[in-house]
């Protein structure tokens, strides 16, 4: 059946004798048969080792030589995660969404715990965490992947 507006049927009104194409006549019409990937290859998950390389070489080329300073540390913390997400974005891996995580303290001889609980898929997302320390200051940084399905 087909829709007939023409002859003055109401829109949705099917005229007899016609027929409608079904949905695998209209895939197979297109000739493409849809895939749906819901892991990523093994060459494309995220590496804990790569997320590591990148963090390290980021905190120490910003904070190499630096003293903890008040006023500067909220820049110096964005400009730090930003730097490190668009690096771990370089990587090309593809449809994984970074999150990065950086807290810079004062160097006072004092212990500091942090934690974090996540929902994820293991075989999929990854995190890594590297920390920095000088005489002035600490900085913990912290990347999660997250594969998007």
């Amino acid at each position: 059946m087909t829709v007939d507006r023409a002859a003055g049927n109401a829109p949705g009104r099917a005229v007899e004798g016609e027929s409608v194409p079904t949905a695998a006549a209209t895939m197979s019409a297109a000739s493409k048969t849809p895939t749906y990937q819901i892991r990523p290859e093994y060459r494309q998950r995220i590496s804990v080792n790569e997320m590591k390389v990148v963090i390290k070489s980021v905190v120490k080329e910003e904070l190499e030589g630096k003293t903890y300073q008040t006023e500067s540390v909220q820049d110096q913390t964005t400009a730090i995660a930003d730097k490190i997400r668009n690096r771990l974005r370089d990587l090309q891996k593809p449809r994984y969404k970074f999150f990065v995580q950086v807290v810079i303290g004062e160097q006072r001889g004092e212990g500091v715990r942090m934690g974090c609980r996540t929902f994820w898929d293991a075989d999929t997302d990854a995190y890594a965490s590297e920390t920095y320390v000088n005489d002035s200051l600490f900085c913990v940084a912290t990347a999660y992947g997250v594969y998007l399905y």
